[in-house]
C-alpha cells in the first residue's frame, strides 16, 4: 500500500519543474500585452470549455476581488459586450467551435480577444489580437486539430497517456499559475493589498 502512493511527491516535483520551464519560455511581449489589456479594458469577459472553463472562472473571481468589472460568458446575468471590452479565452487547443464563434463575434462588436493557449497556430490564435503561449511540454496538443467537442465524443479525454500530467492537465495547471501571477502583477499596479481583496469577498453566505 505504501509503494502504491510513493510517486506522488515525485509527480509534484515534476509539476514544479514544468512550471519553471514554462515561466522561462514565456515571451515578455505577449505577457506585457495581456497585462495592458487587462488594465485598460472597460469590462473583462472570460470563457473556456471543460477544465479550462474552471480556470477561467477562478481568474474571473480574483479579478472581481481586485475591483474589475468581470463576467463569465454563458451566465444569465452577463451583459451585452460593448466596444472597449475584452474577452479572455482559456483554451489549450484553441479549436473549440463554440468559443471560436464567440471570439469572432467579440471582434465584430469592437471588443478585443485575449487567448491563453498551448497552441499558438490554432484557429482561435488567428482570431485573437493578444495571444499568450504557455507551451505544450507534454506534446498533448501537438498535431491535434480535433475540437474539444470531438475529443469528448471519441473518448480522447480518458486517461490513456502517461501518468504524469495526462491529457490537458499541464496546460490547465500552467493557465492557473499564469493567471494567478497576472493577479499579483495587477495588485502591484493598482497598489492593492490582500486586505482590499478580502473586503470584496462574498459576505452573504
Amino acid at each position: 500500500m505504501t509503494e502504491e502512493f510513493s510517486d506522488i511527491p515525485l509527480f509534484m516535483e515534476q509539476m514544479a519543474e514544468s512550471i519553471k520551464k514554462t515561466a522561462a519560455m514565456l515571451e515578455k511581449a505577449e505577457t506585457s500585452l495581456f497585462f495592458q489589456r487587462m488594465l485598460t479594458a472597460k469590462r473583462v469577459y472570460v470563457a473556456g470549455a471543460g477544465r479550462s472553463g474552471l480556470i477561467a472562472r477562478a481568474f474571473a473571481m480574483r479579478m472581481l476581488h481586485l475591483g474589475f468589472d468581470v463576467y463569465v460568458v454563458g451566465e444569465t446575468i452577463t451583459p451585452a459586450l460593448q466596444p472597449g471590452d475584452a474577452l479572455v479565452v482559456f483554451s489549450g487547443s484553441g479549436e473549440t467551435h463554440s468559443i471560436v464563434t464567440f471570439a469572432n463575434t467579440v471582434r465584430d462588436l469592437g471588443g478585443s480577444v485575449c487567448l491563453i493557449t498551448a497552441s499558438p497556430d490554432s484557429t482561435m490564435s488567428r482570431v485573437a489580437d493578444c495571444v499568450v503561449n504557455l507551451g505544450d511540454l507534454t506534446g498533448y496538443y501537438r498535431g491535434d486539430t480535433s475540437t474539444f467537442e470531438e475529443r469528448q465524443v471519441t473518448g480522447q479525454y480518458r486517461s490513456i497517456s502517461a501518468a504524469f500530467a495526462p491529457l490537458g492537465t499541464l496546460f490547465e495547471t500552467m493557465a492557473l499559475i499564469f493567471s494567478d501571477a497576472v493577479i499579483s502583477a495587477l495588485m502591484e499596479a493598482k497598489k492593492e493589498g490582500a486586505g482590499a481583496l478580502k473586503g470584496r469577498l462574498l459576505n452573504v453566505d
